[in-house]
């Protein structure tokens, strides 16, 4: 039976598209932007994410590990080696203070699907549905296409949540089920891109050009983060290139499926997540962005004659 890699099935999320949906997050992305919300997806295997604030010293966690990852030093301290651990979860299922934390577990089609379906009515009632995010969806297209071939059959409204780096035949086989693709939009220049993300803009550019040739609804979303695209000059040709595809689209009679943008504000409430998992948070000096300045880079975005949401 097909299984795949989740982080997180997020249910009654408002924020991943129309209406009350659940938010599958699988494991696995091509890019490491540095102030990523989710850094415990970027992997695609389990990691053990660690919070020494909630261990109550049972040492619990020592005796369950087999590879010697969960020690006691000469002063009775707890220490963790993350390069022995394999991630198999036995100090999680052991850790009653929940010390310890699994990020990542393999599950079938049918474990995700069951759950997705069990808030149907709110689905119904508000105009929600599934959406796959992550990470990448389309790292795992089998699992995804499964998953939205599922829903598609429980006539329930699919969505993804895309950053478009990677080739696009496994995005493009997830397209014929998915009634809403949301893609990220980051930096219009190749070397800021690099800086930001680890990896140039130009699949990400490409992709976007090709969904804008299908008929499938579109939100391009870009986070608004200071030092990388938090000014006017940086929104505005991020605007300007949605309204070309903007154009591109109306220029085909077949294609009258709506294209947006939305800006969504940089926060910093991930910084734990990369402390339990022994990473270091680039962007922990970075302030949100003042609701001033969202409100103008919005106006600057509209100026391209496209629609523009700002969270």
């Amino acid at each position: 039976m097909l299984r795949g890699q989740v982080c997180n099935i997020q249910r009654f999320s408002v924020h991943d598209g129309p209406g009350i949906r659940t938010t599958v997050f699988l494991k696995g992305c091509t890019l490491r932007c540095f102030w990523c919300h989710n850094p415990e997806s970027w992997r695609p295997t389990p990691e053990l994410q660690l919070h020494p604030d909630r261990c109550i010293g049972c040492e619990a966690c020592v005796a369950a590990c087999t590879e010697g990852a969960q020690t006691v030093d000469a002063a009775g301290e707890l220490v963790f080696q993350r390069e022995l651990c394999i991630a198999c979860g036995a100090c999680v299922e052991v850790c009653y203070a929940g010390a310890r934390e699994l990020s990542g577990k393999s599950l079938t089609v049918d474990a995700v699907v069951d759950e997705v379906l069990q808030d149907r009515p709110f689905y119904e009632n508000s105009g929600g549905g599934v959406t796959l995010s992550g990470g990448e969806p389309a790292y795992q297209p089998e699992f995804a296409k499964a998953i939205l071939s599922r829903c598609r059959e429980a006539e329930i409204h699919t969505a993804i949540e895309t950053a478009g780096h990677l080739p696009w035949a496994p995005l493009s086989q997830l397209l014929p089920i998915t009634d809403l693709v949301m893609m990220d939009l980051k930096h219009m220049d190749p070397d800021k891109h690099r800086w930001a993300v680890g990896a140039s803009n130009r699949l990400v550019l490409e992709n976007a050009r090709r969904l804008a040739e299908t008929d499938k609804p579109i939100i391009f979303r870009t986070p608004v983060v200071p030092t990388v695209n938090d000014t006017a000059a940086e929104i505005g040709a991020i605007a300007a290139f949605v309204s070309e595809l903007q154009a591109l689209r109306h220029a085909a009679p077949d294609r009258a499926a709506s294209i947006s943008l939305e800006l969504l504000p940089f926060h910093r409430m991930a910084g734990d997540k990369y402390a339990s998992m022994g990473f270091t948070y680039a962007a922990h000096d970075l302030a949100p962005p003042a609701q001033e300045k969202l409100a103008a880079l919005t106006s600057t975005a509209e100026l391209y004659g496209i629609l523009v949401r700002c969270r």
